[in-house]
Protein backbone atom coordinates (compact mmCIF):
# COMPACT_ATOMS: atom_id res chain seq x y z
CA UNK A 1 0.00 0.00 0.00
CA UNK A 2 2.79 2.37 0.71
CA UNK A 3 4.34 1.68 -2.32
CA UNK A 4 1.28 2.47 -4.68
CA UNK A 5 0.92 6.35 -2.85
CA UNK A 6 4.19 6.51 -3.33
CA UNK A 7 3.86 5.66 -6.41
CA UNK A 8 1.07 8.06 -6.82
CA UNK A 9 2.29 10.84 -5.23
CA UNK A 10 5.14 10.40 -7.73
CA UNK A 11 2.78 10.24 -10.75
CA UNK A 12 0.97 13.53 -9.98
CA UNK A 13 4.15 15.90 -10.61
CA UNK A 14 4.24 14.05 -14.38
CA UNK A 15 1.03 15.10 -14.86
CA UNK A 16 1.20 18.71 -13.86
CA UNK A 17 4.69 19.11 -15.93
CA UNK A 18 2.44 17.97 -19.20
CA UNK A 19 -0.41 19.86 -18.64
CA UNK A 20 2.16 22.54 -18.04
CA UNK A 21 3.93 21.61 -21.62
CA UNK A 22 0.95 21.71 -23.51
CA UNK A 23 -0.33 24.97 -22.05
CA UNK A 24 3.59 26.61 -22.96
CA UNK A 25 3.77 24.38 -27.03
CA UNK A 26 -0.18 26.36 -27.47
CA UNK A 27 1.21 29.35 -26.55
CA UNK A 28 4.20 29.12 -28.77
CA UNK A 29 2.11 28.70 -31.39
CA UNK A 30 0.79 31.37 -30.78
CA UNK A 31 3.53 33.37 -30.61
CA UNK A 32 4.77 32.00 -33.88
CA UNK A 33 1.79 32.77 -35.40
CA UNK A 34 1.34 35.75 -34.77
CA UNK A 35 4.91 36.83 -35.67
CA UNK A 36 4.05 34.80 -38.71
CA UNK A 37 1.27 36.79 -39.10
CA UNK A 38 2.84 40.13 -38.38
CA UNK A 39 5.76 39.13 -40.73
CA UNK A 40 2.70 38.27 -43.58
CA UNK A 41 1.52 41.76 -43.12
CA UNK A 42 4.64 43.66 -43.36
CA UNK A 43 5.41 42.17 -46.70
CA UNK A 44 2.08 42.74 -47.62
CA UNK A 45 3.08 46.19 -46.41
CA UNK A 46 6.09 47.03 -48.26
CA UNK A 47 4.73 46.75 -51.20
CA UNK A 48 2.16 49.19 -50.53
CA UNK A 49 5.07 51.42 -48.92
CA UNK A 50 6.88 50.66 -52.43
CA UNK A 51 4.00 52.01 -54.39
CA UNK A 52 4.06 55.30 -52.05
CA UNK A 53 7.30 55.63 -53.00
CA UNK A 54 6.93 55.19 -56.21
CA UNK A 55 3.88 57.58 -56.43
CA UNK A 56 4.59 60.41 -59.76
CA UNK A 57 5.74 63.69 -58.60
CA UNK A 58 5.51 67.00 -60.77
CA UNK A 59 9.05 67.60 -62.57
CA UNK A 60 10.50 64.48 -60.90
CA UNK A 61 10.05 66.30 -56.98
CA UNK A 62 11.17 64.30 -53.98
CA UNK A 63 11.21 67.08 -51.37
CA UNK A 64 8.19 68.97 -50.11
CA UNK A 65 7.41 72.15 -51.81
CA UNK A 66 7.92 73.84 -48.54
CA UNK A 67 11.42 72.58 -49.12
CA UNK A 68 11.73 73.04 -52.88
CA UNK A 69 10.78 76.78 -52.50
CA UNK A 70 14.08 77.11 -50.01
CA UNK A 71 12.24 76.78 -46.80
CA UNK A 72 12.38 79.18 -43.87
CA UNK A 73 10.30 82.64 -43.81
CA UNK A 74 10.56 83.01 -48.26
CA UNK A 75 8.73 79.46 -48.09
CA UNK A 76 6.27 80.32 -45.74
CA UNK A 77 5.41 83.51 -47.27
CA UNK A 78 4.93 81.58 -51.03
CA UNK A 79 2.80 79.53 -49.41
CA UNK A 80 0.49 81.55 -47.12
CA UNK A 81 1.86 80.37 -43.95
CA UNK A 82 1.96 83.50 -42.30
CA UNK A 83 -1.13 85.24 -44.25
CA UNK A 84 -0.18 88.77 -42.62
CA UNK A 85 3.34 88.81 -44.18
CA UNK A 86 1.91 87.58 -47.38
CA UNK A 87 -1.13 89.86 -47.42
CA UNK A 88 1.23 92.87 -46.98
CA UNK A 89 3.89 91.91 -49.56
CA UNK A 90 1.61 91.26 -52.14
CA UNK A 91 -0.62 94.89 -50.89
CA UNK A 92 2.80 96.98 -51.78
CA UNK A 93 4.03 94.95 -54.95
CA UNK A 94 0.15 95.94 -56.18
CA UNK A 95 0.78 100.14 -55.17
CA UNK A 96 3.72 99.86 -56.97
CA UNK A 97 2.20 98.29 -60.20
CA UNK A 98 -0.78 100.51 -59.59
CA UNK A 99 1.53 103.58 -59.60
CA UNK A 100 3.76 103.10 -62.25
CA UNK A 101 0.63 101.27 -64.39
CA UNK A 102 -2.48 103.17 -64.05
CA UNK A 103 -1.05 106.45 -62.64
CA UNK A 104 1.87 105.99 -65.18
CA UNK A 105 4.54 107.70 -62.31
CA UNK A 106 7.82 107.09 -63.32
CA UNK A 107 10.54 105.59 -61.35
CA UNK A 108 12.84 108.36 -60.53
CA UNK A 109 9.96 110.47 -59.84
CA UNK A 110 8.46 108.17 -57.15
CA UNK A 111 12.05 108.17 -55.33
CA UNK A 112 12.67 111.75 -55.28
CA UNK A 113 8.97 112.62 -54.20
CA UNK A 114 9.02 109.87 -51.42
CA UNK A 115 12.42 111.11 -49.93
CA UNK A 116 11.43 114.56 -49.80
CA UNK A 117 7.96 113.80 -47.93
CA UNK A 118 9.96 111.70 -45.59
CA UNK A 119 12.77 114.54 -44.87
CA UNK A 120 10.25 116.83 -44.67
CA UNK A 121 8.50 115.00 -41.76
CA UNK A 122 11.23 114.21 -39.98
CA UNK A 123 12.65 117.86 -40.07
CA UNK A 124 9.09 119.03 -39.05
CA UNK A 125 9.36 116.24 -36.08
CA UNK A 126 12.82 117.22 -35.23
CA UNK A 127 12.17 121.28 -35.35
CA UNK A 128 9.10 121.10 -33.21
CA UNK A 129 10.13 118.63 -30.40
CA UNK A 130 11.52 121.39 -29.14
CA UNK A 131 8.85 123.50 -28.56
CA UNK A 132 6.53 121.06 -27.20
CA UNK A 133 8.96 120.05 -24.90
CA UNK A 134 9.85 116.53 -26.05
CA UNK A 135 12.86 114.53 -27.25
CA UNK A 136 13.85 114.80 -30.81
CA UNK A 137 13.11 111.51 -32.79
CA UNK A 138 16.32 109.22 -32.51
CA UNK A 139 17.97 108.24 -36.23
CA UNK A 140 19.68 104.55 -35.79
CA UNK A 141 22.89 104.39 -38.18
CA UNK A 142 21.87 102.27 -41.01
CA UNK A 143 25.05 100.75 -43.03
CA UNK A 144 25.34 97.58 -45.25
CA UNK A 145 27.28 94.54 -43.90
CA UNK A 146 29.95 93.85 -46.00
CA UNK A 147 29.03 90.11 -45.42
CA UNK A 148 25.52 90.17 -46.71
CA UNK A 149 26.11 92.59 -49.79
CA UNK A 150 29.32 89.66 -50.37
CA UNK A 151 26.61 86.64 -50.10
CA UNK A 152 24.18 88.98 -52.57
CA UNK A 153 26.88 89.00 -55.21
CA UNK A 154 28.39 85.37 -55.10
CA UNK A 155 24.90 84.07 -55.09
CA UNK A 156 24.08 86.57 -58.23
CA UNK A 157 27.51 85.46 -59.79
CA UNK A 158 26.70 81.86 -59.11
CA UNK A 159 23.34 81.35 -60.48
CA UNK A 160 24.72 83.74 -63.87
CA UNK A 161 27.23 81.49 -64.08
CA UNK A 162 24.64 78.49 -64.02
CA UNK A 163 22.59 80.33 -66.65
CA UNK A 164 25.77 80.33 -68.97
CA UNK A 165 26.55 77.23 -68.61
CA UNK A 166 23.62 75.92 -69.86
CA UNK A 167 22.82 78.50 -72.81
CA UNK A 168 26.83 77.05 -73.72
CA UNK A 169 25.30 73.25 -73.90
CA UNK A 170 21.89 73.90 -75.75
CA UNK A 171 23.90 75.63 -77.88
CA UNK A 172 26.78 73.01 -78.35
CA UNK A 173 24.03 71.02 -80.14
CA UNK A 174 24.92 68.18 -77.37
CA UNK A 175 20.65 68.21 -76.11
CA UNK A 176 18.32 68.62 -79.05
CA UNK A 177 15.35 68.37 -76.54
CA UNK A 178 16.47 70.66 -74.15
CA UNK A 179 17.21 73.13 -77.26
CA UNK A 180 13.55 72.66 -78.37
CA UNK A 181 12.18 73.45 -74.98
CA UNK A 182 14.41 76.47 -74.19
CA UNK A 183 13.29 77.91 -77.60
CA UNK A 184 9.94 77.34 -77.18
CA UNK A 185 9.69 78.73 -73.72
CA UNK A 186 11.24 81.98 -74.89
CA UNK A 187 9.31 82.55 -77.98
CA UNK A 188 6.26 82.19 -75.64
CA UNK A 189 7.77 84.76 -73.36
CA UNK A 190 8.34 86.94 -76.33
CA UNK A 191 4.44 86.84 -77.35
CA UNK A 192 3.62 87.53 -73.58
CA UNK A 193 5.83 90.71 -73.33
CA UNK A 194 4.27 91.92 -76.92
CA UNK A 195 1.48 92.55 -75.16
CA UNK A 196 2.53 94.06 -71.74
CA UNK A 197 5.62 95.74 -70.53
CA UNK A 198 8.39 94.32 -68.17
CA UNK A 199 6.81 95.69 -65.14
CA UNK A 200 3.38 94.40 -65.61
CA UNK A 201 5.50 90.75 -66.71
CA UNK A 202 7.00 91.14 -63.89
CA UNK A 203 3.95 91.69 -61.81
CA UNK A 204 2.32 88.73 -63.11
CA UNK A 205 5.89 86.52 -62.14
CA UNK A 206 5.50 87.34 -58.42
CA UNK A 207 1.80 87.40 -58.17
CA UNK A 208 1.87 83.79 -59.75
CA UNK A 209 4.49 82.85 -57.47
CA UNK A 210 2.64 83.72 -54.55
CA UNK A 211 -0.43 81.82 -55.79
CA UNK A 212 0.86 79.00 -57.69
CA UNK A 213 2.94 77.04 -54.89
CA UNK A 214 0.29 77.63 -52.56
CA UNK A 215 -2.58 75.53 -55.13
CA UNK A 216 -0.39 73.64 -55.84
CA UNK A 217 0.62 72.04 -52.15
CA UNK A 218 -3.22 72.37 -51.52
CA UNK A 219 -4.58 70.22 -54.59
CA UNK A 220 -1.09 68.52 -54.87
CA UNK A 221 -1.77 64.67 -55.35
CA UNK A 222 -4.94 66.18 -58.64
CA UNK A 223 -2.03 67.78 -60.30
CA UNK A 224 0.09 65.19 -60.40
CA UNK A 225 -1.93 62.80 -61.44
CA UNK A 226 -2.96 65.14 -64.10
CA UNK A 227 0.88 66.12 -64.87
CA UNK A 228 1.72 62.40 -64.88
CA UNK A 229 -1.27 61.80 -68.03
CA UNK A 230 0.26 64.97 -69.38
CA UNK A 231 3.95 64.16 -69.30
CA UNK A 232 2.99 60.53 -71.00
CA UNK A 233 1.12 62.18 -73.81
CA UNK A 234 3.93 65.02 -74.84
CA UNK A 235 6.30 62.36 -74.42
CA UNK A 236 4.35 60.24 -77.22
CA UNK A 237 4.04 62.87 -79.42
CA UNK A 238 7.58 63.82 -79.12
CA UNK A 239 8.39 60.15 -79.79
CA UNK A 240 6.09 60.65 -83.26
CA UNK A 241 7.93 64.03 -83.72
CA UNK A 242 11.44 62.48 -83.69
CA UNK A 243 10.26 59.91 -85.98
CA UNK A 244 8.74 61.90 -88.71
CA UNK A 245 10.91 65.22 -88.53
CA UNK A 246 13.91 64.89 -85.89
CA UNK A 247 15.27 61.45 -87.74
CA UNK A 248 14.88 62.63 -91.45
CA UNK A 249 17.48 65.73 -90.34
CA UNK A 250 20.85 64.40 -91.58
CA UNK A 251 22.24 65.83 -88.37
CA UNK A 252 26.21 63.66 -89.08
CA UNK A 253 26.01 64.78 -92.60
CA UNK A 254 26.34 68.28 -91.47
CA UNK A 255 28.68 67.68 -88.47
CA UNK A 256 30.57 66.06 -90.75
CA UNK A 257 30.71 68.95 -93.39
CA UNK A 258 31.37 71.42 -90.82
CA UNK A 259 34.38 69.31 -89.26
Amino acid sequence: MADKVAGEHESEPTFVESVKEKISETFHKDDSSSSSDSDNEAKKSSPVSDVKDKIYRLFGRERPVHKVLGGGKPADIFLWKDKKVTAGVLGFVTLIWVLFELVEYHLLTLLCHTLILALAVLFLWSNAANFINKSPPKFPEITLPEDIVLGVASALRAEINKALEILRSIASGKDLKKFLGVVAGLWVLSIVGSFCNFLTLFYICFVLLHTVPYLYDKFEDKVDAFGEKAEHEIKKQYKVFSVKVLSKIPVGALKSKFA
